[in-house]
This record gives structure tokens, sequence and C-alpha cells, in this order.
């Protein structure tokens, strides 16, 4: 069933959503800050937030979807903040909230679902938290049919290790123990598109492959794949990096998927980190021909 859905924050993931909506019929609004034109191109119809509030704000109230797809800041959720009086009185048949895995914090390397507590281990974690309980407190007193999606580290298209590898910059950190889980962006899309096509108001969904690896293990398959020398490990102790570079292995964890294929029907296109390398080498070697 097509219609409407609005798009607060039209990023990467939501770039990969909007192909396939746009194909079933749906129009999309989507908003950005300064990318009006890379919006425009994915198929949605774009709007400036801020800038647009007044038409955005419409376009919510009309919509059969949203979609919330921008970060929490320093002041809390940006889209609660700015369309909490719209939010109140849309009726749309289904709202998701991307969310991150961060929300779980360290586990020390071993599985959590979507029933294990939440305590992060960074302040971009706890962010998340609040933000999924500010948006749980509209929903209760709106009555919206939330829906949220922990996002594990993302990947795809101009996002992964290619660069950096033939940059000769992409570094093997080794930090023992240390685990992630990650997702391919069209996997995202897939399954926000089935949630959208079978809503299931207060579900919450893990988003992630079937394989948690360590960080030192991609990086060597990504340089294997292109025939160049796996760099050097570096322990994690000895690594000069940047403290948001360093955050990411203050957690190790190993994400389970269960819920996306039992309740959704998903099939992952890329089950583990080779397959989805394997598919982005695929597409850049066919652009370049």
């Amino acid at each position: 069933m097509a219609g409407r859905i609005v798009v607060l924050g039209h990023g990467y993931s939501a770039g990969f959503l909007t192909p396939l909506l746009r194909a079933r019929g749906w129009h999309v609004t989507g908003t950005s800050r300064d990318r009006i034109d890379a919006v425009a191109a994915t198929g949605a119809s774009p709007l400036r937030w801020p800038g647009d509030e007044t038409e955005i704000a419409d376009r919510i109230l009309r919509a059969d979807a949203i979609l919330i797809s921008a970060a929490p800041g320093p002041d809390g959720d940006p889209a609660l903040a700015a369309f909490d009086g719209p939010l109140r009185h849309a009726r749309p048949r289904w709202l998701g909230y991307l969310s991150t895995t961060g929300v779980y914090g360290d586990q020390g390397g071993d599985w959590v679902d979507e029933t294990a507590p939440l305590d992060p281990a960074t302040t971009r974690g706890q962010a998340r938290v609040q933000a999924e309980a500010a948006w749980r407190e509209l929903s209760a007193q709106a009555g919206l049919p939330l829906h949220v999606f922990r996002l594990a580290g993302i990947y795809g298209p101009g996002r992964g290790p290619f660069a950096k590898l033939r940059a000769g910059t992409a570094r093997r950190i080794v930090k023992p123990g240390q685990v992630f889980s990650r997702i391919h962006v069209e996997d995202i899309a897939q399954v926000l598109l089935a949630s959208i096509s079978r809503p299931d108001p207060g579900a919450v969904y893990n988003v992630c492959d079937d394989d948690p690896a360590a960080p030192q293990d991609v990086i060597a398959h990504a340089a294997r794949l292109l025939g160049l020398p796996v760099p050097e490990p570096i322990a994690f102790d000895q690594a000069d990096l940047a403290p948001m570079a360093r955050s990411f292995y203050a957690e190790s964890k190993r994400v389970s998927n269960a819920r996306i294929k039992r309740d959704l029907g998903v099939t992952l296109r890329y089950p583990d980190y080779r397959t989805g390398l394997a598919a982005i080498l695929r597409d850049e070697e066919t652009a370049e021909a």
C-alpha cells in the first residue's frame, strides 16, 4: 500500500530506502540542512530544515508514514524540538526512529538481543537512550505507531575501507576480544521497507548482519580483495586515536538479528562483511568500466 512518507533527516540510509518506496508508488519528502540536490537525486521531494518548517509540518500532518533519521544533539532530539505539535496531531500508519546498537553499551563480546538492558558506555549512546525514551513518551501520549530500529555500524557504497586502503592510510588496530556488528545500507533499507509494509507498533528491531567481527579482520579482508598488502597490526593501547575513534572501541558485543528475520521475514542480501565488501567492489568496477 503506497502513500506519503516524510523523512526527517534524509541522509545516507534514507537515500537507499527512497528508491524502494518510489518503485512502489510512494511520495517521499526528505529534509536536509544543506544536501538538497543529493536528496532530490534519490527521488525524494526535498525540503530544507531548518528553513521550511511550515511546509514540513503540513506534510507531517498528511503523512501515512514518518521516518526520523536525525541524530540527537546536545539539546536532545531535534525533530521533537522542531515538530512536537504537528507530530501530536499526525495520524501515520507507521512511525520509525533510527537508533543505534550503542544503547546496549559494552557486553564484553557477548550476544545481546532487543530484550537486553540499555547501558550505553558513550555519550552518543546515552543520547540515543534518552531520545528513544522521548519518542516512546510522545508515542504513548499521542497514540503514534512507533517502531525503533537499532542500527549496527553502517557501511556500503562510498562508506567502506577501500578508499583508505588505496590511499595507504588504513590501520589495523587490534584490541583483544573486540568485535563489532555491522549492516550494509541496502539491508537497512529492506528492513525498513518490510516494517512499513507490516506495521507492529511498539516493536524494537536490531538491524545488523549475521557475522560480528573484529575490525582488523575486515581491513585485512578488504586489502586482499584489492590485492594490496595487509596493513601491519597496531596495538590499541599504542594507537594514536582521536577521542571519537577511540570511543568506538569502548564497546564490544555481538548483536542478534533474529527478530528482523522472524517478525519481518527479512533475508539479508549481505549476511556478512565478506559478501558486502565484494558487492561494493563489484559496483565500483562496473561503474569504472
